[in-house]
């Protein structure tokens, strides 16, 4: 892991005056470009070559007489591979352009973690070292922050013989490995004939499924509740709940439109929906359940700082189920800006917009951090 020092050392060479945000553009980038231009800075996206049109085209900024008129990406730069951004000759355009660098799922996800804890330079807002406990392959992934927590999960099954109930089997897509190739099942029997019609249908591999995680399926609805942890907050509480989304699914969702009759005429094939996110949706939660969401995050935050010091930084996500008997289950943790958060670029998140007075979305919250850090002179405590 970089030392801390090093990258406030690339800080203090920073102008104040001409910081820019960058990300990588994919995932929640638009939301972090829109926060940024309400906070008055200017964005830099980060693209791959043949992905670059909805930055560098359709939401690229127009300006008259020097003033912005619509758009919210000022600049682009096209990379043959998002993971190239590391390389030092970028790193180096980075810093000479006071680029303070925002995390998302895409710049893990195609970036490796190895490099980015060792080599990117770049002052991130966030928390660093929590990024590799997103991975469910890691020793000391969220699930175990979560257990030493003491906050509800999913029981795991340590082999499908288990299953007595139903249960969701998570192991990534065999072609579309950033995907899911989740499926559910009831039974031994039913996990084995599922598992071998995905294996020959290309959508898993027999590799993966021995490693794949095998837990209770909750039935109910899901809320991703997507949190900020502000270190420098010195009046209020420190932990804000900004908004709530829940995810769009293909092929579920086309699979649960579908009247029963319907169903039962599906082929082989067409019968095992998959779980690709394709989009979100806004959500709000009943007030007599807020408390119990503030305690989970708040039992969350005290874990990271626990064991993953400074602990979390900023945005945050706690992925939920929530059973008939309003219990919650978090099945998924994202350490970061959360991927659903472009629902409430430009509206803000309900909840947010509440706290703040103003259209907040996770983005803006992101970038106001930055400003007020800027403003109290305490920028480091932000960065990692």
């Amino acid at each position: 892991m970089l030392e801390l020092s090093k990258v406030r050392k690339k800080l203090e060479d920073y102008d104040h005056e001409e910081m820019k945000i960058g990300v990588i553009a994919s995932h929640s980038a638009l939301d972090v470009c829109d926060g940024a231009v309400d906070e008055g800075f200017p964005t830099l996206a980060v693209c791959q070559k043949g992905r670059e049109k909805t930055y560098d085209k359709y939401f690229k900024t127009v300006k008259k007489d020097g003033k912005r008129v619509r758009g919210v990406v000022d600049e682009t730069w096209v990379l043959d591979n998002f993971a190239d951004i590391i390389d030092r000759e970028n790193q180096k355009r980075l810093l000479e352009e006071n680029v303070i660098f925002v995390p998302n799922r895409s710049f893990t996800a195609y970036a490796s973690l190895d490099r980015i804890e060792n080599e990117f330079e770049i002052p991130m807002v966030g928390s660093r070292n929590l990024l590799r406990s997103e991975e469910r392959e890691e020793e000391r992934d969220y699930y175990w922050l979560l257990e030493k927590a003491g906050l509800p999960f999913p029981k795991k099954y340590e082999g499908p013989e288990e299953i007595d109930k139903l249960v969701m089997v998570k192991l990534p897509h065999k072609e579309k490995r950033l995907e899911r190739g989740f499926f559910t099942a009831s039974s031994y029997q039913e996990y084995e004939e599922k598992a071998k019609d995905l294996k020959e249908n290309d959508v898993i591999t027999e590799e993966d499924l021995k490693e794949a995680r095998i837990e209770e399926y909750i039935i109910g609805p899901v809320f991703n509740f997507d949190f900020f942890y502000s270190p420098i907050t010195e009046r209020g509480v420190k932990t804000e709940l900004l908004g709530i989304d829940w995810r769009f699914e293909t092929s579920l969702d086309g699979h649960v439109r579908l009247p029963a009759p319907q169903q039962m005429t599906l082929t082989k094939e067409q019968s095992v929906p998959e779980y690709t996110v394709c989009g979100h949706n806004s959500a709000t939660l009943r007030e007599s359940q807020i408390e119990k969401v503030f305690e989970m995050a708040e039992t969350y935050i005290k874990a990271t700082k626990e064991h993953y010091a400074p602990g979390i930084i900023g945005a945050f996500c706690l992925q939920t189920c929530i059973d008939k008997d309003l219990n919650f289950y978090i099945y998924d943790v994202a350490p970061r800006v959360g991927g659903g958060t472009n629902v409430h670029m430009n509206v803000g998140h309900p909840y947010g917009n509440t706290l703040w007075g103003k259209r907040m979305s996770t983005g803006r919250r992101t970038v106001l951090e930055i400003k007020r850090a800027l403003e109290k002179d305490r920028l480091e405590r932000i960065i990692t």
